[in-house]
C-alpha cells in the first residue's frame, strides 16, 4: 500500500503543493519567454496608434515671390504667404480612434492567448517531467528489490532449491530494468531542456518538481458553455467588432473634407502716388471643400467589410466546432484515466499479495523464482501503468483548464 501512496493515491492534502509549484513554472515562463515580450510589444504598439490617428493632415505653407512685380493699383506685389489645413468630416478623428481601439483589443487578446498557450506547453512539459521521475523511483525500487531475490537465490543455489539459471535470469531482468532506467534518465534531461527553453533559461538549469501528484476524488465536468469566455472565441468578437469601426470609418472618410487657410500678400507702396491704402498689404481668408465625387473605392471596402463579417461567422463557428471536440475528448480522456488508475491500483495490491505469498514460499523452501520474475514485472507494468493514468489525467486536466478558464 505504501507504494501505491507514492505513486498517486486519491489524498488532496497534495494537490495545492503540486499546484503551487506549477504556477512558479507558469508565472516565470510568462515573465522571461521571448514571444510573450514579442506580443506584449505588439500590444503596445497598437495602443500607441492611438496617438497617431488623433492627428489631423499636415499644415500647408507656401511662400511664393514675384520675380516680376506685377502693378496694382495700391502697389506692387513683392510676394506671397499661404497658410491651410484640411480637416476631416466631423465625426471622423473619433470614428479613427474607434477603429484603432478596436484592433489594440484585438492584439491584446493575441497577447492573452499566447500566455494562455504557454502556460498550457508548461504545464504538459512539468507533468510530463514528474512522470519520468516517479517511474525512475519505481524502477530503481524494482532494481533492489532484484537484488534482494538474487540474494535469495544464491542462498537456495547452495542448498540447491534453486538453479544457476534462476540467478542467471534474475541478473538479466535487473540488467534490463537498469538499461530502462538509463533511457528515462536520457528522457527526462530532454524534458527539462524543453521546459528550461519555454522558461528562457539554460536547458541545464536543474529543476524541482513534485513527483506526488494524485487524482483527485472527483473533477467536475465542463459544459461546451464554458468555452464562451475562451480567449480564442472572444478574438472573433473582437474582430467582428474592428470591421464594423472600419466600415464607420469608411463611411466618415467619404465624406467631405473642409480647408481652412490664409493669403498673405506683401505690396510694396507707389513712390509717384499719395492715397489712402497705398501700398496695403492683402490679406485673404479661405475655406475649401474636398468633395469625393468618384467613390468607388469607398462603396467597395463597404462591400468587402460585408464580406469579412460573413467570414468571420463562419471562422468563429469552425472554431467553436473544434474547441466542442477538444473539450469532449480531454473530458473522456480525464475519465478513463481515472478509471485506469482505479483499476491498476487493484491490480498492483493483488500482484503484492502474490509476492508476499510467495516470500512465505521460500520460508519453506518451495519458492519459483519463475514466478517470481512473472510477479515482479506484473507489479512494474501496474505500477508504470498508474504513473501513466496519473500523467494523463492531469495533462487532459491542464487542456480542459486551458479551455474553459
Amino acid at each position: 500500500m505504501k507504494r501505491i501512496i507514492i505513486l498517486g493515491i486519491i489524498v488532496l492534502g497534495y494537490v495545492n503543493v503540486e499546484a503551487q509549484e506549477l504556477d512558479y513554472f507558469i508565472l516565470q515562463a510568462e515573465l522571461n519567454n521571448p514571444e510573450i515580450q514579442a506580443f506584449e510589444i505588439q500590444y503596445k504598439v497598437a495602443s500607441e496608434k492611438l496617438n497617431e490617428v488623433n492627428a489631423v493632415s499636415d499644415t500647408e505653407f507656401r511662400f511664393g515671390y514675384f520675380v516680376s512685380e506685377p502693378e496694382t493699383r495700391t502697389g506692387a506685389q513683392i510676394f506671397r504667404v499661404t497658410v491651410r489645413q484640411m480637416i476631416p468630416w466631423f465625426g471622423t478623428i473619433s470614428a479613427r480612434q474607434n477603429y484603432t481601439t478596436s484592433l489594440a483589443a484585438y492584439e491584446y487578446l493575441d497577447f492573452i492567448i499566447a500566455k494562455r498557450k504557454l502556460g498550457l506547453s508548461v504545464s504538459q512539459s512539468y507533468y510530463r517531467l514528474n512522470s519520468l521521475r516517479a517511474k525512475q523511483e519505481v524502477l530503481q525500487e524494482n532494481i533492489i528489490l532484484l537484488k534482494t531475490y538474487e540474494r535469495l537465490a544464491l542462498t537456495s543455489l547452495e542448498v540447491g532449491s534453486a538453479t544457476a539459471v534462476d540467478v542467471l535470469r534474475l541478473q538479466i531482468r535487473q540488467n534490463e530494468v537498469e538499461q530502462l532506467y538509463q533511457i528515462l534518465e536520457e528522457e527526462y534531461l530532454a524534458e527539462r531542456s524543453l521546459l528550461n527553453n519555454l522558461l528562457n533559461r539554460d536547458v541545464n538549469t536543474a529543476l524541482v518538481v513534485q513527483d506526488e501528484m494524485v487524482i483527485p476524488d472527483e473533477a467536475r465536468q465542463q459544459s461546451d458553455s464554458a468555452l464562451a469566455l475562451n480567449p480564442e472565441l472572444i478574438k472573433f468578437d473582437k474582430v467582428y467588432e474592428s470591421v464594423i469601426q472600419s466600415e464607420l470609418l469608411n463611411k466618415k472618410e467619404a465624406g467631405p473634407k473642409i480647408g481652412f487657410g490664409l493669403d498673405f500678400i506683401a505690396v510694396e507702396e507707389r513712390p509717384d502716388m499719395v492715397f489712402s491704402d497705398n501700398g496695403k498689404d492683402i490679406f485673404m481668408p479661405m475655406i475649401s471643400l474636398s468633395v469625393p465625387i468618384f467613390n468607388k473605392g469607398y462603396n467597395s471596402k463597404t462591400i468587402q467589410n460585408e464580406l469579412k463579417l460573413e467570414e468571420i461567422r463562419a471562422q468563429k463557428d469552425q472554431r467553436l466546432n473544434i474547441l466542442e471536440t477538444m473539450l469532449a475528448q480531454a473530458q473522456g480522456y480525464r475519465n478513463s484515466a481515472r478509471i485506469e488508475f482505479v483499476t491498476q491500483s487493484k491490480n498492483l495490491r493483488q500482484a503484492e499479495e502474490a509476492q508476499k505469498i510467495l516470500m512465505k514460499s521460500y520460508e519453506t523452501g518451495t519458492i519459483d523464482f519463475n514466478d517470481v520474475l512473472d510477479i515482479q514485472e506484473l507489479q512494474l507494468k501496474f505500477q508504470t501503468n498508474l504513473i501513466n493514468s496519473t500523467e494523463l489525467y492531469y495533462v487532459q486536466s491542464a487542456i480542459i483548464n486551458y479551455l474553459t478558464s
